[in-house]
């Protein structure tokens, strides 16, 4: 079985990106052949400062690879190192519906936001359809908000085959319902755009004053909260802290009695824990950066020679060659 997984640099990677890709893409890289990228060429529907992209690509595998990404089980490599990838674009292009495109909400969301209306925004679930297709890839992880685009491939995939014949294989995603969607600082889904994240490794002062900053209502630490477990930083106790652990302060919560700024100083204390492991092993990445550069050659060659066989075989389908 063949794992496909992307994450874009478009800024500091957080919690959200964590528990809703980065773990689960790094714990199936014991169940099959996992290929996993940075997805540069994407990020440049929202990001167009060339310095500001390049830090963020390399802080992302840096990221990555601290957080357990092993490249002995697992091809890690820049999407843009595999030019491949651009060429299936355009001929799976030719073979997906204007309607199809229309009717992704992605584009609707990050329109409303503010995002140019360009044709690279538009047309993002096709370069996705690529970078899945030009594996071979059998499964796909992703989050709820992104469902629909390997929806959109696997419908993409279908057309194609149908008018040229048996050529991709038609993958499936995962999505893990419990960490699908990661609430943010202000209760939203935790995102880059809108401004509420806690970052993955982020400093120890600046982290610690976004956790204490958290907005709670206005009830005393005396009064019953019978609505703990929707409490926004129970929510994320639950990710960071032992189960046992995130249940009991769950629990003195809803039997009244502990105070909201006690909470939040276990949540820190939590995250900055669950993270330890990972910080030590970010420094020490960063004092060899040769290795990381060669992780990422080693896993484009890979990627490249897989992506080239697969590129033929839909160029020689369609009639190109």
């Amino acid at each position: 079985m063949r794992i496909l997984s992307g994450i874009q640099p478009s800024g500091a990677l957080h919690l959200g990106n964590y528990f809703g890709m980065m773990r689960p893409a790094i714990e199936l890289q014991e169940r099959g052949d996992a290929f996993y990228f940075i997805a540069d060429y994407h990020s440049l529907t929202s990001l167009s400062d060339p310095d500001v992209l390049r830090r963020n690509t390399r802080d992302v595998a840096l990221d990555f690879l601290a957080c357990g990404l092993d490249p002995a089980r697992t091809v890690f490599f820049k999407q843009s190192a595999v030019p491949e990838v651009t060429e299936l674009t355009w001929l799976l292009s030719t073979v997906t519906p204007m309607g199809l495109l229309e009717r992704c909400h992605s584009y609707k969301d990050k329109t409303a936001r503010g995002l140019a209306a360009t044709h690279g925004l538009f047309s993002y679930p096709v370069l996705m359809a690529a970078d899945i297709l030009i594996y071979d890839s059998n499964l796909v992880p992703v989050g709820r908000d992104q469902k629909q685009h390997v929806e959109v491939t696997r419908d993409v995939a279908v057309k194609f085959n149908l008018a040229y014949g048996e050529t991709f294989v038609i993958p499936e995603p995962e999505i893990r319902e419990e960490v699908a969607t990661v609430p943010g600082l202000d209760g939203q889904k935790m995102s880059k755009s809108y401004g509420n994240t806690i970052e993955i490794f982020a400093e120890e002062k600046a982290v610690r004053k976004k956790i204490m900053g958290i907005v709670m209502d206005s009830r005393t630490p005396q009064e019953p909260k019978p609505d703990a477990d929707r409490n926004l930083a129970v929510q994320l106790l639950k990710l960071v802290a032992p189960a046992d652990t995130a249940r009991d302060y769950e629990e003195r919560l809803r039997a009244g009695g502990l105070g909201y700024g006690d909470l939040k100083k276990k949540l820190f204390e939590a995250y900055w824990e669950h993270f330890a492991a990972a910080r030590a092993r970010r420094a020490e990445l960063v004092a060899a950066p040769d290795y990381v550069d060669g992780v990422l050659r080693d896993g484009a060659a890979k990627a490249r020679d897989l992506a080239s066989t697969v590129l033929r075989r839909a160029r020689r389908a369609c009639g190109l060659d």
